[in-house]
């Protein structure tokens, strides 16, 4: 395993489409190593979600983990899920506002509009159909990674350009009513 070197805004290798990965591709032993390599990058940056085009690999899978995390203590917990060829669909018209920063934008937030839940359909490291609905925060964290897979990072989908702040000037004058509705959408919705 190693930790990866992050794709910054401005690397043409964000805005790329990924490419769906065919089963064989997925179980050979190098897309094997770069699942573990993501997930080891993910967990030395302390962050939510990374997928792979992140760290310079434009295929169709990402990570997502939630635990203990301290840049989000307010997220519920989910556990280690990778995604494959992910496919997410609106299961209702409801959204919400999430306040959103990316490993790939560092030390800059912003308000996006997420849709309140979503059904997921992918497969998992090792080919194994995943379907489930994802509600919350947490559909709003697997919208996130997923956008990262077509090219679109949080920055595209900021509606009001004067919500984006840095990260010092979010936790000064954004956190506190953030957090409030992050804790309303998750007594909503459950995640």
């Amino acid at each position: 395993m190693a930790i990866r070197k992050i794709a910054v805004i401005g690397n043409p290798v964000l805005r790329q489409q990924a490419r769906k990965l065919t089963r064989e591709e997925l179980l050979s032993p190098e897309i094997q190593r770069l699942i573990d390599d993501l997930i080891e990058t993910m967990h030395d940056a302390n962050g939510a979600g990374l997928a792979a085009i992140q760290i310079h690999e434009p295929v169709h899978l990402c990570a997502i983990e939630v635990k203990d995390n301290p840049r989000y203590p307010y997220l519920p917990k989910v556990p280690l899920t990778l995604l494959v060829n992910a496919e997410l669909t609106p299961l209702t018209e409801e959204t919400f506002v999430n306040y959103e920063g990316c490993l790939s934008v560092p030390d800059l937030r912003g308000a996006v509009e997420r849709v309140a839940e979503i059904r997921v359909i992918a497969w998992d490291r090792f080919g194994e159909p995943i379907d489930q609905i994802v509600r919350g925060l947490t559909a709003g964290t697997f919208q996130h990674e997923v956008d990262h897979l077509d090219g679109t990072l949080f920055v595209d989908r900021v509606k009001d350009p004067r919500s984006l702040c840095t990260w010092r000037e979010y936790e000064r004058h954004q956190q506190r009513a953030f957090v409030e509705r992050a804790r309303a959408v998750v007594a909503r919705w459950g995640s």
